[in-house]
């Protein structure tokens, strides 16, 4: 299959973020993702405004979800989005009830593993309850809290391999990668390449960073799907 660039929106305002969205749509970008931010900001509003928007643009809503599942995927279905996020740290029920309201209104669920002891036990347990994809993901506090003790960062790439293995589904690679190692997640079999903060949203600001984001996005976007990796 050819590889998949998402931009991750995790913004805090609807007007910065469709501007953003726009322009990743010219240089080449695939998926539109609701980031947190901006869920926890503008809610249903952003999602919508976002199908209102792209309307053919597959729409990821990075809800997090770690409880009231079902009612959670149903109305970011409704409002638009194709895609949802629930944890693996979330109850088996919860994560059950997630892809029960993903088939009952035609949205994809997607497993995200921050957070668990085990990553690749953490993927395949997602996979087992029905999830459609997996994001192996190390995240903000995590890496900053311990890049600040002095210890080295850890990043998705230490485990990507062993949970591509360990799953028949996609996987995505998320938290603190450089331009450079986004670029290499295909090689790893981890065809969905996710571009956010730092490489397109300043993570402290929560703004869309400065420079020429246009053609940055245009040079990513052009080295990924340039890529192959195996069918799912």
């Amino acid at each position: 299959m050819k590889p998949i660039v998402q931009i991750s929106l995790d913004l805090t305002n609807i007007d910065e973020a469709l501007e953003t969205a726009e322009l990743a749509m010219r240089a080449g970008v695939d998926w539109l993702e609701a980031g947190t931010p901006l869920i926890l900001a503008e809610g249903l509003h952003g999602v919508r405004a976002l199908r209102e928007a792209f309307p053919k643009v597959p729409i990821v809503a990075d809800l997090k979800t770690m409880d009231g599942g079902y009612l959670e995927a149903e109305m970011m279905a409704k409002a638009g989005a194709t895609h949802v996020v629930v944890m693996a740290r979330a109850h088996a029920e919860t994560i059950k009830c997630v892809v029960q309201a993903g088939t009952d209104f035609g949205c994809e669920v997607m497993g995200d593993n921050l957070g668990c002891p085990d990553m690749v036990a953490g993927a395949k347990f997602l996979e087992d309850l029905g999830c459609g994809f997996v994001i192996h993901h190390i995240g903000y506090d995590e890496r900053r809290g311990i890049a600040a003790a002095g210890d080295r960062m850890p990043s998705p790439l230490d485990d990507l391999k062993a949970v591509v293995d360990a799953v028949n589904v996609p996987v995505q690679a998320v938290g603190g990668l450089s331009l450079e190692e986004a670029i290499q997640c295909p090689q790893y079999g981890a065809p969905l390449v996710v571009l956010g903060a730092p490489l397109t949203i300043d993570a402290d600001a929560f703004k869309t960073a400065d420079g020429d984001l246009e053609s940055s996005l245009r040079m990513i976007c052009e080295a990924v799907h340039a890529q192959d990796v195996p069918a799912f």
